[in-house]
């Protein structure tokens, strides 16, 4: 039976005959592989006794090629190993010509993996990142299930804008040639085919609030899609994304679980995935080295993490934060791309990064948002003293190198101040008659947060660009693969 390299290291049976597949990474002096199986960063070293095995065979071990090895496992008798196959046999699975075969035994530009994203999986970095997504994915169902969270699978179509953002992907089987209309010259959705119009989603929230008013504590973990065209190193138009929502929770409580969510599946992290996270670090020490002193981070890759767990996370309210940033001096001496002039204003990143790296050094959740610049489900709060206008109980908290990585906030479970909201914002009430109906049967205070995983999986890999975090990114102009 083949056994995994993972496995293999684990338990090192030593003088034992043993099976091994995977790729070949390289071939020297017709004698020794480096095997790879993708189950672990390290490599296996194969010794083939090239005196007694087909010239045929030889030929074919190039790099990229799928091998088989049988052979007695033995201790290492070179530097850089402690054990090693000395093959009886090896078997030829699948040829790999190594002058057109795309990817080079040399370090390759991000960009170039990009375009060829079907088989980037086989360089050791991005082996490492999916390792780490994968467990940083294990890490936050494990998370919930102990805390006897219900896993909720919300729809992927969906005939709501959770965001009332307006940036969606429409989902229609009618034609575009000859499109029905009614009289009003509009198209017909009733003959489409769920009899109206329905987008791909843009959040599970609204539909996990609704199990939460009965399972108590649900989450969801699924995809997500938003239509704005945004070329940046932090968008996507197909993302995933975590939302839990809990009943009878208030602004306070939902601090403290997506505080002890974040360090827990960093933690988790830093455990089980050190192999992995060497090498992503080793890639951005690299990698920064081409940069100004200025630009490069101020932390290494494993340092950072554990500037999060380590640290409590600072809590303050918008009000608070927008004083810190008119006063700073990043602020008076013109060095913020975007000023801050004054509450209300709409935080950009360059002004969470300041309150986290340079004010705080320690991550940060801000509370307390102007109601104008958030969403209509958000708890509208009581008027406070010093506080220009209305706020909502809303939560960000602030990453460093990234900004915001959640948002979320203490939903408004009053059903007249949620209608008041929703026709301020230009809502209709009929379409969301099943959100209302919480409200109007057994409501209760309830809160929940969002986090977007690619943004999580980003800041733990050390990565810069958003579409090298998911396998196959989707965004303006792009959807190969």
């Amino acid at each position: 039976m083949r056994i995994k390299i993972a496995d293999l290291f684990r338990t090192e049976p030593i003088n034992t005959e043993v099976t091994v597949k995977g790729w070949v990474r390289a071939f020297r002096n017709n004698q020794f592989i480096a095997l790879s199986d993708g189950s672990c960063p390290q490599q296996l070293q194969v010794v083939v006794d090239f005196e007694n095995t087909d010239p045929a065979i030889l030929e074919r071990i190039k790099y990229g090629a799928a091998i088989g090895a049988r052979g007695m496992l033995l201790e290492s008798q070179g530097k850089g190993q402690r054990v090693e196959v000395k093959a009886s046999e090896i078997t030829i699975y699948g040829d790999c010509n190594p002058e057109v075969f795309p990817l080079q035994p040399k370090k390759q530009s991000l960009e170039f993996l990009r375009e060829n994203a079907h088989l980037r999986f086989r360089t050791n970095t991005f082996g490492a990142l999916f390792r780490l997504r994968h467990a940083l994915a294990f890490a936050i169902h494990k998370f919930f299930n102990d805390r006897g969270f219900v896993y909720l699978h919300t729809p992927v179509i969906t005939a709501s804008d959770a965001e009332g953002a307006g940036e969606m992907f429409r989902v229609t089987t009618l034609p575009f040639e000859g499109t029905p209309r009614n009289e009003q010259g509009e198209v017909d959705f009733s003959q489409d085919f769920f009899g109206r119009a329905t987008n791909l989603t843009v959040s599970g929230q609204l539909e996990a609030e609704l199990g939460a008013m009965a399972l108590g504590e649900v989450y969801t973990f699924g995809p997500t899609f938003r239509a704005e065209n945004s070329n940046t190193t932090r968008h996507l138009a197909e993302f995933w994304m975590i939302e839990p929502e809990v009943a009878f929770n208030d602004l306070h409580d939902n601090m403290d679980l997506a505080e002890e969510m974040l360090k827990y599946v960093i933690s988790y992290a830093l455990e089980h995935c050190a192999d992995d996270l060497k090498i992503l670090e080793d890639r951005l020490l690299e990698e920064e080295k081409s940069k100004p002193q200025d630009q490069r981070s101020e932390m290494a890759l494993t340092e950072k993490l554990r500037f999060v767990t380590d640290n409590a996370f600072e809590r303050l309210t918008y009000t608070e934060a927008i004083n810190i940033l008119k006063n700073s001096n990043p602020n008076k001496k013109g060095k913020f791309q975007y000023s801050v002039e004054g509450w209300g204003t709409d935080l950009q990143s360059e002004h969470e990064r300041y309150l986290v790296e340079k004010h705080f050094k320690k991550p940060v959740i801000l509370t307390n948002y102007p109601a104008a610049i958030k969403a209509f489900y958000m708890r509208q709060d009581e008027p406070q003293e010093g506080v220009p206008g209305p706020t909502v109980s809303a939560m960000d908290i602030l990453f460093p190198g990234i900004g915001e990585i959640v948002g979320g906030s203490q939903r408004e479970e009053r059903l007249s101040r949620l209608e008041q909201r929703m026709t301020e914002m230009h809502i209709p009430h009929e379409e969301l008659y099943w959100y209302l109906d919480t409200r109007r049967f057994g409501t209760c205070p309830h809160a929940g947060f969002g986090l977007g995983f690619e943004r999580l999986v980003l800041f733990v890999s050390g990565m810069t660009n958003i579409r090298d975090v998911i396998a196959f990114p989707r965004f303006p102009g792009n959807a190969d693969f």
